[in-house]
């Protein structure tokens, strides 16, 4: 009745229950560091609600990079003041240095890893831009916001523990293994003649799906950790069996092993062992070794599989073997996010020096983190607009409380405990729809502003200005990534393009690729997974990008087919001119895409009477590209980005 009742006001039950355990956690841990002595308790109940999560494993793990990156940031920051020696200038410069580094990092990794260098970034911040005027108090500085962090953290933990339902890890697990039935009896129904009947639209966007979640799926221990990675070596070997049933070519009907690949499919929707499962698809493998494509497929499939099992065991959740994994890593989005907020502080910091305003550290300290923390955000600017209004009325309550509750304090006690009303109103604009996006800067905003020091000092005018400056941050961070490095779904969609297709240049000028072509598939397909992604965020033409990112896939098989027959001793004189003019052109596919596309189709047409099956493999490629000429045209129209290597 209360949750119905509640759910018709706008407010969501399940997340008030956590708003609510939250903030009665966030007034334990300002209670706790007042106890403790702590000189700025409020970073602890800040810290409280930064660390808390809805579930036990992203509890633990963002809790454990939260307390590794502030401690990696105090460090820095004292660094910063000591070699800084009392110079605003070389601070100001070697923070930008450090939080750009941190930007650029943090965009390359993922996860908590991710957050945990952002963190590092901006905590080093809140050290050297609060207290640098006061050297002489370095030490105790940087011990009080080690210890206000880590008791936060550390109350955090406690409570989800003992307060968090434990969640179901095995969703994607499931998820996985239907999606694999799904396209083994899709490839069953051809190899019987039949349609297959896979929407392969859908199929792609539930990969899709299921990948962005994997980091998500491995917070909280290195058992689930191993265990998102193997899952994503099982999707990327689902990749080449959907490019197979997408294919033209003519594929020869094999009854027994279609009868096999389905024996596969029902065991997995019965959520049988694995090692039933891999009994099916070792049967399935045997059988398709007289269709090589077809064969390399499905041993992808019961590697990959194989993968998750040691000898011995018989569930899916327990990872073995590590799979090949290589994951696609945003590094011109890296560099973007380290040279926007680099330059930005470096500009906040010249004003800063130059006007002498009191107010300019907590510019700089805010728009470090606003800066830095939603760099990997879809759409920045956009969402500046909502945390701005969020530490708008922060900063009111944080007014409210400071001038209106605690001049009735008579000592610090009291202050602590005139605050917590105002933390635990914090859990309605936490819960409720309309004001969600929002309400983490609300809590956070207010608890910055309020220092809890008995007598209470300063005029309404001097907090006012504070609070001024504080919520200033949002606004220049909407102007610096709208105007530095413009980020938003649709640019790191048209980014992505470009690094697949200029995958494709290297790997055609690349002698040795076909030696390591495990890896450049595997990154192609994480790749092509992550596109699909960023279309469907951006809305717009999304079938355009599948079939353009499908189409760089067949190219990319194409290319590395080409890379290994041009190495063949044996090959007739002219098929290799033919294979090396159509190599030739493909590093150039983003920019003369029309003209691989021709020489593609011309050492198709040249293979055609010495291997069929490698001429229809060109052949289809070379259709694939004329018919995404467009995507290709866009995706060459990017600036070419840093190489990306490694696993």
């Amino acid at each position: 009745m209360t949750s119905a009742f509640l759910a018709r006001l706008g407010f969501d039950p399940a997340r008030m229950g956590f708003a609510l355990r939250t903030a009665l956690a966030a007034c334990l841990g300002l209670l706790l560091a007042w106890l403790m002595g702590l000189e700025h308790p409020q970073w602890t109940a800040m810290s409280v609600w930064a660390a808390s999560q809805p579930t036990r494993g992203l509890l633990i793990e963002k809790g454990f990079f939260r307390a590794l990156g502030t401690v990696a940031g105090v460090i820095v920051g004292v660094l910063l003041i000591l070699v800084s020696d009392g110079n605003p200038a070389l601070m100001v410069l070697g923070l930008a240095i450090w939080i750009g580094l941190c930007a650029a990092l943090g965009n390359v990794l993922h996860g908590f890893v991710s957050y945990g260098v952002i963190l590092a970034g901006y905590s080093a911040s809140m050290v050297a831009l609060l207290d640098a005027a006061d050297p002489g108090h370095l030490l105790p500085l940087g011990i009080d916001r080690l210890l206000t962090v880590l008791v936060g953290v550390l109350v955090a933990t406690l409570a989800g523990l003992l307060l968090t339902p434990r969640e179901a890890e095995d969703a994607l697990v499931g998820e996985t293994r239907r999606l694999l039935a799904r396209l083994l009896r899709a490839m069953a129904a051809r190899l019987s003649g039949e349609a297959d009947g896979l929407d392969q639209r859908a199929t792609l966007s539930d990969m899709a799906r299921i990948d962005d979640a994997l980091d998500r799926h491995g917070a909280g221990s290195l058992r689930t950790r191993r265990s998102a990675r193997l899952l994503r070596g099982v999707l990327s070997a689902q990749v080449p069996a959907l490019l197979w049933l997408r294919s033209t070519q003519v594929v020869t009907p094999h009854a027994n092993l279609a009868a096999a690949l389905t024996r596969a499919a029902e065991v997995l929707e019965s959520a049988a062992p694995v090692n039933v499962v891999l009994s099916a698809l070792r049967e399935a493998e045997e059988l398709s070794a007289s269709q090589p494509r077809l064969h390399e497929i499905v041993a992808g499939l019961h590697a990959a599989l194989r993968a998750r099992l040691r000898p011995g065991e018989t569930h899916l959740e327990r990872p073995g073997r590590l799979h090949p994994v290589v994951v696609h890593r945003d590094w011109v989005g890296a560099r973007q996010a380290g040279l926007r907020a680099a330059g930005t502080l470096l500009l906040l910091g010249t004003g800063w020096l130059l006007s002498g305003w009191s107010g300019g550290p907590y510019v700089m300290l805010g728009t470090s983190v606003m800066i830095t923390i939603f760099s990997t955000a879809e759409n920045p600017t956009l969402t500046m607009r909502a945390i701005f209004l969020g530490q708008f009325f922060g900063a009111a309550a944080a007014l409210a409380c400071r001038w209106l509750a605690w001049p009735l304090a008579g000592g610090e006690l009291q202050l602590i405990l005139l605050t917590m009303p105002f933390i635990v109103l914090g859990a309605l604009p936490s819960s409720h729809r309309r004001t969600i996006a929002g309400a983490y800067d609300y809590n956070m905003i207010m608890l910055l502003l309020l220092q809890p020091s008995f007598p209470l000092a300063g005029s309404f005018a001097s907090s006012l200005a504070t609070a001024a400056a504080v919520v200033a941050a949002p606004l220049i961070a909407m102007a610096a990534f709208r105007f530095a490095f413009p980020a938003d779904a649709r640019r790191r969609m048209q980014v992505l393009m470009g690094m697949m297709v200029h995958e494709l240049q290297d790997m055609a000028g690349d002698r040795q690729a076909a030696a390591h072509d495990r890896i450049w598939r595997a990154r192609l397909y994480h790749r092509l997974l992550r596109l699909v992604r960023w279309a469907e965020k951006t809305g717009e033409q999304p079938l355009s990008a599948v079939n353009g990112s499908m189409a760089v896939m067949q190219i990319g098989g194409a290319i590395l087919r080409m890379q290994a027959m041009s190495q063949q001793p044996a090959l007739p004189p002219g098929t290799r001119r033919s294979l090396d003019a159509a190599l030739r052109r493909l590093r150039r596919i983003g920019h003369e895409p029309r003209r691989a596309q021709r020489a593609l189709a011309a050492a198709a047409q040249r293979l055609s009477t010495a291997s069929r099956a490698e001429a229809e493999a060109l052949a289809g490629s070379a259709e694939a590209l004329h018919a995404n000429l467009a995507f290709f045209q866009q995706a060459g129209g990017q600036r070419r980005p840093a190489r990306s290597i490694g696993v």
